[in-house]
């Protein structure tokens, strides 16, 4: 099987860079190993995304993402990308066990959040346990919450669920954020904002929704339960990227490097979503990606 561009990813990436292609004239194929909308997709309320005030679930919204694309001729397969060939003219992928070729592949393979690791985690996700505070933090207004980090992201998420929430304990490894001053001094200030040093979570104390923490201090060794409704966790997200690498550019993090055009380090191949090295990672952006990636690859066709 052959087309114009394979779009390796069904997510909010995917489906705008195959909807903007296929709208081109191009033929377009979105591979996606298990359901549209990748991290969107299991999202029960979707409320930032632009022109649905009342919010949209994320499965939902991929579904209609999806339709959208298919709706100008771009064809879906399901199935997992085991082996891709990048380099040269022709671009091959190996899916389902079949192999195809393309003149351009877009990478929208996203990114997956970097989880405790903790039993029931993967369970109360969307019960008490997020990955994104912009995208959850609304359910936990005027409750107690804890953001599990030290970096800018979990700085950020404070700040933010600070606005909201009656309370937020921030709960990091060292005695010190990572986060840049222009995070830091913000935080010191707030009133509703408690910070654990030194300290890790150890256990999820549930029942059918979160209702608290074991937290451990790493010098003492001493535990205690910390009352809580939501976690938000912000301790790094891991680039889906292995198939590429030693292909492609990547950064350190393990992201393609690829400018604000999607462009990647090689001729006919561009990144878009969560799997590109940027500042913000959201649908609305990943949408923003899928657009230009198409419009990058229609202009190297006609090259």
């Amino acid at each position: 099987m052959t087309a114009d561009v394979i779009v390796i990813g069904g997510g909010p990436a995917g489906y705008t860079a195959a909807l903007y292609g296929a709208r081109a004239g191009l033929s377009v194929l979105v591979l996606e190993k298990l359901t549209p909308g990748g991290q969107m997709g299991t999202t029960d309320q979707v409320d930032n995304y632009p022109g649905f005030p009342e919010g949209v679930g994320g499965f939902e919204l991929a579904m209609e993402m999806k339709k959208g694309a298919e709706r100008f001729g771009a064809r879906t397969k399901m199935a997992e990308v085991t082996e891709v060939k990048l380099t040269g003219e022709t671009k091959e992928v190996l899916a389902g066990g079949e192999r195809l070729q393309a003149k351009a592949v877009i990478l929208a393979t996203g990114a997956h959040p970097r989880e405790l690791g903790l039993p029931g985690e993967k369970e109360l996700r969307g019960r008490g346990v997020s990955y994104c505070a912009t995208c959850d933090g609304m359910f936990f207004r005027g409750k107690t919450v804890a953001v599990v980090g030290g970096g800018d992201t979990a700085a950020a998420d404070a700040l933010y669920l600070s606005r909201l929430c009656e309370k937020v304990v921030l709960i990091h490894r060292r005695d010190a954020l990572r986060a840049s001053a222009a995070y830091r001094a913000p935080l010191m200030g707030l009133p509703n904002l408690e910070f654990l040093w030194d300290s890790e979570v150890a256990a999820l104390e549930f029942e059918s929704t979160l209702t608290g923490l074991t937290v451990r201090n790493k010098k003492t060794g001493k535990t205690q339960t910390l009352p809580c409704s939501g976690v938000f966790v912000a301790i790094g997200q891991v680039p889906d990227t292995g198939l590429f690498k030693g292909q492609i550019a990547l950064d350190g993090a393990g992201y393609v490097c690829a400018d604000e055009s999607t462009r990647t380090s090689l001729p006919g191949v561009f990144a878009a979503g969560d799997l590109r090295a940027k500042p913000l990672r959201q649908i609305v952006t990943a949408c923003a990606d899928g657009a230009v990636a198409a419009q990058q690859a229609e202009a190297y066709l006609t090259m």
